[in-house]
């Protein structure tokens, strides 16, 4: 009789183990995903004001308007190039963690659904008889919770790819009109 306090002692003890591992795991990741726009940005300013400083210098340079103007329209292309560029690294880096995160939590979801339905089955060979029904209901219930965090996660899967895409569009349309005032201004 004194098994189940125990098997619910060691269940709870196993599942703080998993989600401490995890917690760790994806405190991990956050702080590698941290670094790696810490790192983008760093790069990013410092090319900037490298090229800020060649743009300053080629537009002092310029011996009337029309070359200013001429030097200014050509710094508009590669500058929304860039400006790309750098949008879709941060959207790979996002997309990454955010892909680590969604792993980390399906795996730990499946783990931790696994571990309670051992531990109802092996209470369930303990129990009085005629709380079948109640164990049942139990189960029940655990598949209705895991068919909705699945739906859950296709929606934020969903509604990720859908906002990964309105950004790919804003950027390409924001490169188109870059490209159509560079040609206009040559």
């Amino acid at each position: 009789m004194f098994a189940i306090p125990e098997q619910f002692s060691n269940a709870t003890k196993a599942n703080f183990e998993s989600q401490y591992a995890i917690f760790s795991s994806l405190t991990a990741k956050a702080f590698e995903s941290m670094e790696k726009l810490v790192e983008l940005n760093m790069s990013a300013a410092k090319a900037s004001l490298e090229e800020s400083a060649n743009t300053t210098r080629q537009l002092l340079a310029a011996k009337d308007a029309q070359e200013f103007l001429s030097l200014s329209a050509a710094q508009v292309q590669p500058s929304a190039e860039k400006a790309l560029a750098y949008s879709r690294q941060v959207a790979a880096i996002a997309a990454g963690t955010q892909a680590e995160f969604t792993k980390a939590a399906e795996t730990q979801l499946a783990e931790t659904n696994s571990k309670v339905i051992s531990l109802v089955d092996e209470m369930s060979k303990n129990a009085p008889a005629g709380s079948e029904n109640v164990v049942a209901a139990f189960k029940a219930s655990l598949g209705n919770a895991n068919a909705g965090y699945e739906q859950f996660s296709k929606t934020a899967k969903q509604a990720a790819q859908a906002v990964e895409t309105n950004v790919t569009a804003a950027v390409t349309q924001f490169t188109q009109a870059a490209q159509s005032m560079a040609a206009k201004a040559k």
